[in-house]
């Protein structure tokens, strides 16, 4: 087993996730994509695979129980987080990854291609000019923009009533949350525990107001 291997197994061990063997070797293929593309492409400022593990693929893999519906769409994905760790642990969901950048969106097709994931669909464009004729269950977004902005550019994603946006954050960002639109509301705030990750995490869970 490789140090990579066991370190992830161990950050695992410290969560209450099940991951299957297959997931495992595809969160690790996953980050040995992502560190080899790296040194050409400059995808992440993370440069060592051991905190790949813990700054990427478990800061994305601890949202995966607050995952409620089908159909997502992770906006600003950059090089696929934290759509392409959630796609992994959820194979029965979809997911849409949207970046407005060719070099993101063309290491994403070659990651899902070389490690056969079969419910990604990389997307090319900005935000705001994506017209999806289904709508999403769930919009997420990691480190893309404030939650105000956040909603404001994609309010036009989730599905009427039951369509929530996601908000990966650290902090509590109490003073975005003040600048909300009347038509938006935070239906639920989730502290999320990493292993090993300094500073604090939380999902924030927003949906527009009936």
């Amino acid at each position: 087993m490789s140090l990579l291997e066991s370190k992830l197994d161990l950050l695992i061990a410290q969560t209450d996730l099940e991951v299957s063997p297959l997931q495992r070797e595809q969160l690790l293929g996953y980050v040995g994509l992502l560190n080899k593309w790296n040194k050409a492409y400059n995808l992440t400022s993370v440069r060592d695979p051991e905190e790949m593990l813990v700054k990427h693929i478990l800061d994305s893999i601890v949202v995966s129980p607050y995952l409620q519906g089908e159909r997502f769409i992770d906006v600003g994905t950059g090089p696929g987080l934290p759509g392409i760790p959630l796609a992994i642990m959820n194979p029965g969901k979809t997911f849409f990854l949207l970046d407005s950048l060719g070099k993101r969106i063309r290491f994403i097709k070659q990651v899902i291609h070389e490690l056969k994931i079969g419910n990604v669909t990389p997307i090319q464009s900005r935000v705001e000019d994506f017209q999806p004729e289904e709508k999403f269950d769930g919009v997420l977004s990691r480190a893309f923009a404030s939650i105000t902005d956040m909603v404001e550019w994609c309010h036009h994603l989730p599905i009427s009533g039951t369509g929530r946006f996601l908000a990966l954050k650290g902090q509590l960002p109490q003073n975005e949350i003040e600048q909300l639109p009347d038509w938006c509301c935070v239906t639920d705030i989730k502290a999320l525990k990493v292993p090993e990750l300094e500073g604090e995490r939380h999902l924030v869970v927003l949906s527009r107001k009936e």
